[in-house]
């Protein structure tokens, strides 16, 4: 659990349990939307950093508490400042801590409630999986208040079709969780009286499967998209041999044939 504290209240901007081989991390602002402050960032990068260096763990869920997921920046707290190399330091603070999600060993998935708007969109399209419920909204807003969301448009363009984002990204118009859906933002939509159980049957079935050949999975993926075609099938067949010299996958391929469940050791 991170220890740093938000100045509005004594409790930690952002809880952390393990359960299973799942890391939550919960953001813990409710007051202020779940609002990414300088401290909110520190602290999601430093528990990605120790996650990351945690082999038991398998999966990792972002929540949050309060009636949002996340409304974006502080923007009270950027506009104490008229420095743009201020400005420009937290923006790269967000962008190494949207980068170690991606970089992390184990999938992390978004389980989205409420509104998710700007860097809270961000956010949730960076995850390697999300989950909303029926109710959440998504926006990435900026421009209406005269400021393009740029590093939200990064992941966003990675994830969308590219008129798709830019609607978003040019209008500030909210879509709801159906929308997102069709968009390629979200993985399922639930009714909220579920949406904690089916982030965690998610992250469960997950968890089951072996971790060595996920996070090798994980890093072929992020790798090849920016390759050209020919690139990618290169590296992808150079991992592919590498994870059938696997134990895992020569566990597993004998378990389909002898008809068993396997037994994972993670190597």
């Amino acid at each position: 659990m991170s220890t740093s504290t938000d100045p509005v209240t004594p409790e930690p901007v952002l809880l952390r349990s393990d359960d299973h081989g799942i890391a939550t991390l919960t953001l813990n602002r409710p007051a202020k939307y779940n609002a990414l402050s300088e401290e909110l960032l520190a602290s999601m990068q430093y528990e990605l950093d120790q996650i990351a260096k945690d082999e038991t763990l398998r999966v990792v869920i972002i929540a949050a508490q309060g009636k949002a997921f996340c409304a974006g920046h502080d923007l009270k707290e950027m506009r104490a400042s008229e420095d743009r190399a201020v400005h420009k330091a937290l923006f790269d603070q967000c962008g190494r801590m949207m980068i170690s999600i991606n970089r992390l060993p184990q999938p992390v998935i978004a389980q989205v409630h409420g509104i998710a708007t700007a860097a809270g969109c961000q956010l949730v399209a960076n995850c390697d999986l999300a989950v909303a419920d029926e109710d959440a909204r998504f926006a990435v807003s900026g421009i209406n208040f005269g400021l393009f969301c740029s590093t939200p448009a990064v992941p966003l363009s990675r994830n969308l079709l590219r008129k798709q984002a830019m609607q978003m990204l040019l209008t500030g118009d909210f879509i709801s969780a159906g929308e997102a859906k069709a968009f390629g933002l979200v993985n399922e939509v639930v009714a909220a009286a579920e949406l904690e159980s089916a982030t965690h049957a998610l992250a469960a079935k997950i968890a089951a499967k072996s971790a060595h050949s996920i996070r090798l999975g994980k890093d072929m993926f992020y790798k090849q998209l920016p390759m050209d075609l020919a690139d990618a099938y290169a590296y992808a067949s150079e991992r592919m041999a590498c994870n059938m010299d696997s134990h895992d996958a020569r566990e597993g391929i004998d378990a389909f044939i002898q008809k068993r469940k396997p037994e994972w050791e993670n190597r």
